[in-house]
């Protein structure tokens, strides 16, 4: 099973340059047979433009997957800890055999209603 993922171009250039091996969210899905990550590149780009195999599902306290994650995490530690603020649990999935398509696929011309998920949506 496959899931859609929302991510800022500014991250997902972190992921294919390989500075970025954790992406980041505050709450994770529930199916556990997901195990690739379909990767939408937010507006500007609106575009889906690769996938990763999930290496597996990190769950901590904020500070403590910082200090775990920090090398590759691909973002500043002010932007972490914004993110995460106020929040008792943080969420790493660790990205494996990250693969970028070579023609980005347009989802607003191949998929009718596409709309881009505020998170992840569940694709079959």
């Amino acid at each position: 099973m496959k899931i859609l993922l929302s991510i800022k171009p500014e991250f997902v250039k972190e992921i294919f340059n390989g500075n970025k091996k954790f992406e980041y969210r505050k709450a994770i899905f529930k199916n556990k047979n997901v195990k690739t990550v379909v990767i939408y590149a937010t507006m500007p780009i609106g575009k889906i433009v690769g996938e990763f195999e999930i290496g597996n599902i990190i769950e901590k306290h904020p500070k403590k997957l910082w200090e775990d994650t920090k090398d590759f995490s691909g973002v500043s530690e002010e932007f972490y800890y914004n993110y995460f603020d106020g929040r008792d649990k943080a969420y790493a999935i660790v990205i494996k055999k990250l693969k970028e398509y070579k023609k980005p696929i347009c989802p607003y011309k191949k998929y009718e209603n596409f709309y881009a998920p505020q998170s992840f949506k569940y694709l079959y």
